[in-house]
């Protein structure tokens, strides 16, 4: 299984493109094809393969749209959501607006988590790195569930 690791500083320019790492752009080559969805989440973005994205939409429609939750869900997350593939240079258009959502205006973090991708704002991302890593122990069960 391919996957998306590592951090990576990089800024965003003025139209909203953002170069790729090359690692993660071979990951995407590789094995999706170059073609992937953006949407929102709790204040960042994120960047998922277009067969990881097929299995969410999937499992979303399943779902009963009577349910409020469900609406909710499919109104934040699903609607936010956005084709996008690479463009010659190696960089993706982040709608503008995603780009405010994120508070994506000059430096960012792109950070691999696997199986997707997170685009922060460079600032929020430090803050979160900094209470994950003030609070470790809170991770401690997790952590010795698989075996660290």
């Amino acid at each position: 299984m391919s996957v998306f690791r590592g951090q990576y500083y990089h800024t965003i320019d003025d139209k909203g493109r953002i170069i790729f790492p090359a690692k993660l752009r071979e990951v995407f080559a590789e094995k999706y094809d170059n073609h992937m969805v953006i949407t929102n989440l709790s204040g960042y973005l994120m960047v998922f393969p277009y067969e990881e994205w097929k299995v969410i939409e999937d499992k979303v429609a399943q779902k009963s749209i009577i349910d409020s939750k469900v609406r909710g869900f499919q109104r934040f997350f699903m609607s936010g959501a956005v084709d996008c593939s690479f463009d010659s240079q190696g960089r993706i258009l982040i709608p503008p607006n995603l780009r405010e959502y994120a508070h994506l205006e000059k430096d960012i973090v792109i950070a691999g988590m696997l199986k997707v991708i997170e685009i922060w704002n460079r600032q929020q991302f430090e803050a979160e790195m900094k209470k994950t890593s003030d609070n470790l122990e809170d991770y401690s069960e997790y952590m010795a569930d698989i075996g660290i």
